[in-house]
């Protein structure tokens, strides 16, 4: 989760000293490793897919978010694991039929 939250913000600064008009394909490089190698570390997440199409656009490619999908993406993992390993709540024990 380290490694990928470090690509994140890797990615993330590199293009934003590019600036925003970047260099020809240079910004869509950067982008296609990052997702590919931030899915590898933490898994594929279908948050990563809008990420990459936000990061096509000139502007908005300044932003944070490859680290901000990447935080997301780890919280909700974290989320899914805590509510998965709670034990299950059982019923209180009530008669099959009220008397």
């Amino acid at each position: 989760m380290i490694a990928a939250l470090a690509i994140a913000i890797f990615a993330d600064g590199l293009q934003l000293c590019l600036g925003p008009l970047g260099w020809a394909f240079g910004d869509q490089a950067i982008d296609f490793v990052a997702m590919i190698v931030i899915s590898w570390l933490i898994g594929f997440h279908i948050l990563l897919l809008p990420t990459f199409v936000v990061e096509l656009i000139p502007v908005l490619d300044d932003l944070p978010t490859w680290t901000a999908c990447t935080i997301a993406v780890i919280a909700l993992r974290k989320r899914e694991q805590r509510i998965n390993s709670s034990p299950p709540t059982l019923p209180p024990d009530k008669p099959a039929i009220d008397v």
